[in-house]
């Protein structure tokens, strides 16, 4: 019997090499559909967080398959570069702005809307936006994807070790007691890092001329797209302890659920989308 740490590392193992898979080797309708059972599989987790059971959970796994599936549907074959730019727009737009002006403060003040309707709008604001995102940068170049979660997973990963070595003033006590302020800047340090080694490789997403104030600009980005990516993971902890459980659910033997693993990518993906359809030629 594999041990906990031996679990972690295959299903991590497998996770890594699934994801490769799909972005290197499907054509963005195919990966579309993986990307569309991941999300709503991630819909089904959400309902439980929430205390959605019986006909309301259906209901919102059922939406995001539906709204989905037809935007995949209107958009066969899907082009390869991706969807038309109001698909975007409004899916990835939707998604940021529920970040910015709702998913931040409810972090903030470790608040959740009483309504359920606005819970499960804001799930299906979230996962939808993250599925478009996804498509139309896989769509773009499977490298431009990977190059933006690695945003995500870098600084994840620095500010877990930053946090352990240097952390001592608790980022949000109430919501994730582990997490802190040296952690965090230990992220965002090491993203910087990784923003500046890309620079040499903008000409290759279509930008015509690298100077300072566009450097400037670059790194203020991946630094936000970092906050966004601890706002997404301290969302998910403020649904998880609402909930009263420690993880999202054990689909992934030794990492918990689908929410638990995506979480991060769910706040940072859409405003990648969104700064690439707004600042980037296709």
């Amino acid at each position: 019997m594999l041990s906990v740490v031996a679990t972690r590392v295959v299903t991590a193992a497998i996770l890594i090499a699934a994801v490769l898979a799909a972005l290197f080797m499907l054509p963005p309708w195919a990966f579309g559909i993986a990307v569309l059972l991941v999300v709503t599989a991630a819909a089904y987790e959400w309902a439980k967080l929430i205390a959605f059971t019986g006909p309301r959970a259906w209901a919102l796994i059922a939406g995001t398959l539906i709204v989905g599936g037809a935007l995949l549907a209107t958009a066969t074959p899907l082009p390869r570069d991706g969807w038309p730019d109001a698909v975007v727009l409004i899916g990835c737009g939707l998604a940021t702005l529920f970040w910015l002006v709702l998913g931040t403060p409810s972090v903030l003040f470790a608040w959740q809307p009483p309504h359920a309707a606005a819970l499960a709008a804001a799930a299906l604001i979230v996962l939808i936006g993250t599925f478009v995102a996804l498509v139309d940068m896989q769509a773009r170049s499977p490298w431009f994807v990977l190059a933006a979660m690695a945003i995500v997973w870098i600084a994840d990963t620095a500010a877990f070790f930053a946090g352990r070595r240097f952390g001592r003033r608790k980022l949000a006590p109430q919501i994730s007691p582990g997490k802190s302020w040296e952690g965090a800047l230990g992220g965002a340090l090491a993203v910087v890092i990784y923003a500046l080694l890309l620079v040499p490789l903008a000409g290759r997403v279509g930008v015509a001329q690298v100077d300072a104030p566009r450097i400037i600009v670059w790194l203020v980005f991946v630094i936000v797209l970092t906050a966004l990516s601890i706002v997404g993971d301290l969302h998910e902890s403020l649904l998880k302890r609402r909930a009263g459980v420690k993880d999202s659910g054990a689909l992934l033997p030794g990492h918990g659920g689908i929410l638990d693993r995506i979480d991060a990518l769910l706040a940072a993906m859409p405003a990648a989308a969104l700064a690439a359809l707004l600042f980037l030629p296709r």
